[in-house]
């Protein structure tokens, strides 16, 4: 049998999510500003990608939140 559908904490989690995420960017921009000259164009640009990605992510969880905000009233 499924389990209910259990809303109460998604908030907390998103919210670690985005937390986890943006630490994630500041540290890989943080190895990007120290370490740029010493590697391969190709690793910048995969570290650069992949920050773009956690910024959409992190984008995507905010919306998730305001959206789990406006319904947990209901």
């Amino acid at each position: 049998m499924a389990k209910p559908d259990n809303r109460a904490d998604n908030v907390e989690h998103l919210q670690q999510s985005i937390q986890n995420t943006e630490e994630n960017l500041n540290e890989a921009e943080g190895y990007l500003n120290e370490f740029s000259s010493e590697i391969s164009r190709e690793e910048i640009n995969q570290i650069e990608e992949k920050n773009e990605r956690r910024r959409a992510s992190i984008s995507g969880f905010r919306e998730e939140v305001k959206d789990e905000a406006e319904h947990s009233g209901e």
